[in-house]
């Protein structure tokens, strides 16, 4: 089996011009390494891990050192991660000051007996597994704190637009294995309520992998997400006979019909076929596979690069 990774930077409403570059270099980054991880035999979750691990890194994208900001102007972030294999799953939600909360995440999943874990819960967790707390303010860019203070002023009321804010960071992978897995991570939506929690750490809407249909992450409008399940309702679709481009539009088409909630996917089947749609203005996104490194920012526009 031919491995692939492919991985998204969240829909966005526009990224300006002289972000565009960091966004598609830190994109192609992490669908390198994550290739990579899978040329040397690592799984499909290894994979995804490794490829959102980097975006949570980057401050240009909404997850880890990049997250949004709540109303109180604190970072709270939420990541899930599933194995295709055996349906395993890990997430956390409402997490603060840690690097990487895909890695707790993952450690949810194969430290404990559970599913998911919580705010404090998840805190304490990430304290007895090793994971390093850092300052609150080491999360924060002052790109973010402008952010919300703009947001402030044009928003005195707490009704989210489901036109911004629609930032998340994911990957999908399929290994040498025939597994495939999923990472979702987020800091969610700007001006949020303390203890928000969106779609990303929910399995189902946020992504989903079984070894049986392909693997999913998802971007958007959280709240919109959520309604439709909108992870699982795509893999229906494929497990129904559809092409992966149909179901993502189907799916998609879906939630903006219904709810107006825009959003994107990017998907893996079991044999290796992949896709990336959209419905926002724009979605960072690369995919590796056959030793070639696909990207691209807005519709229409691909760029193919071999790996060395």
């Amino acid at each position: 089996m031919n491995p692939v990774v492919v991985v998204h930077g969240g829909g966005s409403s526009n990224i300006s011009k002289d972000r565009k570059e960091c966004v598609r270099q830190g994109i192609m980054r992490a669908a390198t390494v994550g290739y990579n991880i899978l040329k040397e035999g690592g799984s499909a979750v290894d994979a995804v891990e490794g490829a959102v691990i980097i975006l949570e890194n980057d401050p240009e994208f909404n997850a880890g050192c990049g997250s949004v900001l709540n109303i109180n102007g604190d970072v709270e972030m939420d990541a899930s991660i599933m194995d295709g294999k055996d349906l395993s799953t890990g997430a956390v939600s409402a997490v603060r000051c840690i690097a990487n909360p895909i890695k707790l995440a993952r450690l949810v999943m194969e430290k404990t007996p559970h599913c998911f874990l919580t705010d404090q819960g998840a805190a304490k967790f990430a304290a007895s597994m090793g994971i390093p707390q850092i300052p609150g303010e080491q999360l924060v860019t002052e790109r973010n704190i402008k952010r919300l203070e703009k947001e402030k002023r044009e928003k005195g009321a707490q009704k989210p637009d489901c036109k911004k804010n629609l930032g998340t960071v994911g990957a999908v992978a399929l290994d040498c294995k025939g597994n495939v897995a999923y990472a979702t991570s987020t800091g969610g939506i700007i001006n949020k309520m303390v203890g928000r929690v969106g779609d990303s750490p929910c399995v189902g809407s946020g992504g989903y992998a079984d070894n049986n249909i392909g693997a999913i992450s998802t971007t958007g409008h959280g709240e919109s997400i959520l309604k439709v399940n909108l992870a699982r309702l795509t893999l229906f679709h494929i497990e129904q006979g559809k092409t992966l481009e149909e179901a993502a539009n189907l799916s998609l088409g879906y939630m903006k019909s219904r709810l107006k909630g825009l959003g994107g996917v990017i998907l893996v089947d079991k044999t290796g076929g992949w896709v990336v749609k959209w419905t926002s203005t724009s979605m960072p996104w690369a995919a590796a596979k056959d030793g070639k490194l696909h990207s691209g920012i807005d519709v229409g526009e691909t760029t193919t690069v071999d790996l060395a």
